[in-house]
């Protein structure tokens, strides 16, 4: 793909879309919109899963500092280290902090009775009477959609929920195939309901293999959905591959039409990088761009970075298909 080829691909996943709309650069993190929601959302998000890795102290320390920063947007998930992310995440929000975030978890559950167990349960770990999204989890697999769609399925009970005052927004993630995710949205078109986020893989290795950048992508800006971006790094295999700094994979998904990317901080010293890129971001200049595709496209061809879709080992649900009901 030569340089002109690059800057096209780059325009028609919307890269150029996000040079505006920022909230200044300061002393907070920047902000963008959350799709249709009209949510004000920190660019960069707390990933949940890393809030496992340090001690219970340090994860709440990085969950209040982040959201004393203007690092709203908080990620989480039901079977995350046995709900211990959710535990320390909630006693984070303790002491006023749950009125600073913008709440987010998940639930594996496909059928009515585990997603009610699941909801349930995570309300109560995060210490919180309702969340501002919740997302079905691990979208992997494509009678997915059927499944929580389905009559008596996930999706009649966390509509009742929303209704209630449970949950605010629904939407969902998947890290396995692009066109899995084309099925849950064209599935929910069948069923007149629209996703307020749908989360993913940006990075720059996705760019060139089964790339949900190119495939969806394209789909969300259409509908005006909320995009959450994850595994800018691929769980740092990416940065293994020698071609690509942190920086560069997390400025390389902000630079996409996101409204979030979400990032694990399993320290303080992580966080602050963070944080300072969340300040000061700005995009990708097109010279940027066409150089990170051009050294990344021979190493990201056969997917050998991306082993959450080359493998099980991302594929929580995989190991046990009981979280599924």
């Amino acid at each position: 793909m030569n340089r002109r080829q690059f800057v096209a691909a780059m325009s028609a996943a919307g890269i150029a879309a996000t040079t505006g709309g920022f909230a200044a650069a300061g002393n907070s993190v920047q902000r963008r919109t959350l799709g249709q929601t009209g949510e004000q959302v920190s660019i960069l998000g707390v990933g949940g899963y890393h809030l496992g890795v340090p001690t219970e102290q340090e994860a709440i320390r990085i969950v209040r500092t982040a959201l004393d920063s203007g690092m709203n947007f908080l990620d989480n998930c039901w079977d995350y280290n046995g709900g211990a992310s959710e535990e320390r995440m909630g006693r984070a929000l303790r002491d006023g902090y749950r009125q600073k975030a913008f709440l987010m978890t998940k639930i594996d559950g496909r059928d009515g009775k585990t997603a009610t167990m699941q909801l349930d349960q995570s309300l109560q770990r995060l210490q919180t009477d309702h969340l501002d999204l919740l997302q079905f989890h691990e979208i992997i697999r494509m009678n997915d959609a059927e499944r929580i769609f389905a009559a008596g399925g996930a999706m009649e009970v966390v509509v009742k929920a929303r209704t209630a005052g449970k949950l605010r927004y629904i939407g969902f993630t998947g890290h396995k195939s692009p066109y899995i995710h084309k099925h849950m949205l064209e599935i929910a078109d069948q069923h007149n309901f629209k996703f307020d986020t749908v989360q993913m893989p940006l990075n720059v290795m996705d760019a060139h293999y089964e790339s949900f950048e190119k495939i969806v992508l394209p789909i969300l800006k259409k509908k005006n959905i909320g995009v959450l971006g994850m595994k800018s790094m691929g769980d740092s295999i990416i940065l293994k591959s020698g071609k690509v700094t942190p920086v560069e994979c997390l400025r390389y998904a902000l630079s996409l039409p996101t409204s979030v990317v979400i990032t694990g901080c399993d320290s303080m010293a992580i966080l602050q990088q963070a944080l300072d890129l969340g300040r000061n971001f700005h995009p990708l200049s097109e010279a940027e761009l066409v150089s990170l595709l051009s050294k990344t496209a021979e190493t990201a061809k056969n997917g050998q970075y991306e082993l959450y879709k080359t493998s099980h080992q991302f594929d929580g649900t995989y190991q046990h298909p009981e979280w599924l009901g």
